[in-house]
């Protein structure tokens, strides 16, 4: 069904309305819950989202404060808007905010930048001396393209004064070469910039390297692991890399969380360590992607990048009837312009969760807050599970 032909002057409110009511007639349903307007619209239909016939309201919870030292040194405290369906998940994070104010809880982070993989294929697959020669193009055309890298990150850097190519790697499978660019892009998650770029660069790179007949493939040949789990991602980052910690005093598990330093540990050694290994687990942690999917709803960032978010890992060390919890996020895609954090309703979560800024990139800044709220939550949720009190909460909220 092609709903883009409508009449002119409509606003984006009246469009989707439209569209709704073709769609209602066609299939004979009732669509009415999913109706919005030009205040909460914004400029969806024409930038977000093709075809566009409603909205869909998704609940946001409020959690914190929570307050933490960033990685430059400034102390700031943070309000959580957590847009979820899943009952006992806000009244969680919450809980692990209140532990984290009577602790002191640290961020770190690295820009690794948003990538893209740009895969070649360099001869003719068939018969064994056409192999070998294969093998030599191979190595030539990686050498050229080592050699010739000042040219093409020019041509990359030109299809946008906010995009700069930070580094590169190069990985060989076969007649196969992929060039991986990981790319600044500045306050802008980038996927759509890296894009680009990449078809600049891969098109340059045919014409301007003939030797060997490179063929260009794709511009997304899978080594970026976009939206996809993989192992290099959760080695080397992507995006931006948080690590968040904090020791949290017996007094304070056993007044707010209800247990022991002793009885986490357990739970800790069970599920991270050795649940996460049967399972092959990449990122072992509790419930990571919970709190990121909540963060990345309500402030308008790609919900698919939340695969990225689970390849966190959890670690918990004991330390008398102390414990030290500390959590790893490898890969946080994040944005403050562009993509839906300029709708309406994300745009005012993501100034909330922004409010008391601090001398950091906002890109960084938000990055550390989504980490250090990620360690509210695994918090809580280690605590639920030693003291026995997962279901109950669960049967308590979640009904």
């Amino acid at each position: 069904m092609d709903s883009r032909n409508l009449r002119d002057g409509l606003s984006p409110g009246e469009r989707c309305d439209e569209r709704r009511k073709r769609l209602e007639q066609e299939l004979k349903l009732d669509l009415a819950h999913t109706r919005t307007d030009d205040e909460h619209a914004g400029e969806a239909d024409e930038k977000n989202c093709e075809q566009m016939f409603g909205m869909v309201p998704l609940p946001v919870g409020y959690a914190g404060p929570l307050t933490f030292l960033c990685s430059s040194g400034e102390k700031t405290t943070v309000h959580l808007p957590l847009a979820t369906t899943e009952g006992a998940l806000v009244a969680s994070v919450n809980r692990g905010c209140k532990v984290l104010c009577e602790t002191d809880v640290h961020t770190l982070s690295t820009h690794h930048g948003m990538t893209r993989s740009i895969a070649f294929r360099i001869g003719r697959a068939s018969g064994e001396k056409k192999r070998g020669k294969s093998a030599d193009g191979v190595q030539m055309f990686t050498k050229k393209l080592r050699h010739l890298q000042a040219k093409w990150s020019q041509i990359a850097e030109e299809t946008s004064s906010h995009l700069h190519v930070m580094s590169s790697d190069v990985d060989v499978r076969g007649q196969y070469v992929f060039l991986t660019l990981s790319c600044d892009t500045d306050e802008a998650m980038g996927m759509n910039m890296v894009t680009i770029a990449a078809q600049a660069v891969g098109d340059w790179i045919v014409q301007n390297i003939q030797d060997h007949s490179p063929r260009l493939i794709t511009i997304a040949g899978n080594v970026d692991s976009d939206k996809k789990p993989s192992r290099r991602t959760h080695d080397r980052g992507r995006g931006y890399e948080v690590t968040a910690k904090t020791l949290i005093p017996g007094a304070v598990i056993s007044s707010m969380l209800k247990t022991t330093a002793t009885d986490m540990a357990a739970v800790a050694d069970a599920k991270l360590r050795e649940g996460s290994e049967i399972a092959g687990a990449l990122g072992a942690n509790l419930h990571a992607a919970n709190v990121i999917a909540a963060l990345y709803l309500a402030t308008g960032q790609d919900a698919a990048h939340v695969v990225e978010g689970s390849l966190a890992d959890t670690t918990v060390e004991l330390r008398g009837d102390d414990l030290a919890v500390s959590t790893r996020l490898p890969a946080l895609l994040i944005g403050v312009r562009g993509g839906g954090t300029a709708l309406p309703a994300q745009n005012q979560c993501l100034q909330m969760l922004l409010k008391n800024r601090t001398s950091l990139h906002p890109c960084r800044q938000l990055a550390e807050s989504i980490g250090a709220a990620v360690l509210a939550g695994e918090i809580s949720l280690l605590a639920a599970q030693a003291n026995q009190t997962l279901a109950s909460a669960h049967k308590k909220h979640a009904r």
